[in-house]
């Protein structure tokens, strides 16, 4: 058994929870902070019991081990999700390196020639702090993961002056550089 897919899912009281167990498992949650839905394979059965879910798989096959713990993250963290909702925070280090705000989006200045725009995709809010830090923010983790990386990617973090888009609190290890590595 799957240590993570045994465990049951606690459901708050201000969630609810609709399963749909046809030719593909199809689960609605709603809370105080928005609706998330997903589509599973139908190897995996959520049972619903009083204010927990339990996840089932059909068989012991490799294929069901794995989609049975995967399964009950999903759910477990839309849950979160739509209750506390989830927040990534990015800092901009670096002379000259800032951010602004724009609309929706926001205007990236890290030392290209012209300025980086980015809109966020659906359900996701971005908020500038200052001038050098961003708050990625929203109710579907996967979503407000993928924004944050694709921001870092702009300009991640140089491996010898650490200048560049991190997470709130990566260390970044810095390499020595030429003159360092000289021995006389």
């Amino acid at each position: 058994m799957s240590r993570i897919g045994k465990k049951p899912i606690v459901v708050p009281d201000k969630v609810n929870v609709k399963i749909d167990q046809g030719q593909t498992l199809d689960i609605t949650i709603e809370g105080p902070k928005g609706v998330l839905s997903k589509t599973f394979p139908n190897r995996i059965t959520v049972l619903q019991e009083e204010n927990s879910l339990i996840v089932k798989r059909s068989s012991d096959n490799k294929t069901d081990r794995a989609l049975h713990g995967m399964v009950r993250s999903i759910v477990a963290s839309m849950i979160e999700g739509v209750t506390e909702g989830f927040v990534k925070i990015l800092e901009i280090v670096g002379v000259g390196y800032r951010v602004e705000q724009k609309g929706e989006g926001i205007s990236l200045s890290v030392m290209y020639s012209h300025p980086v725009e980015y809109t966020p995709i659906e359900g996701v809010k971005l908020d500038v702090e200052g001038n050098s830090r961003i708050k990625v923010s929203g109710i579907d983790k996967q979503s407000v993961g993928q924004v944050a990386a694709t921001i870092r990617s702009v300009r991640p973090p140089n491996v010898y002056t650490g200048k560049g888009v991190r997470y709130f609190n990566e260390s970044v290890k810095l390499k020595p550089g030429k003159s360092a590595r000289k021995v006389i």
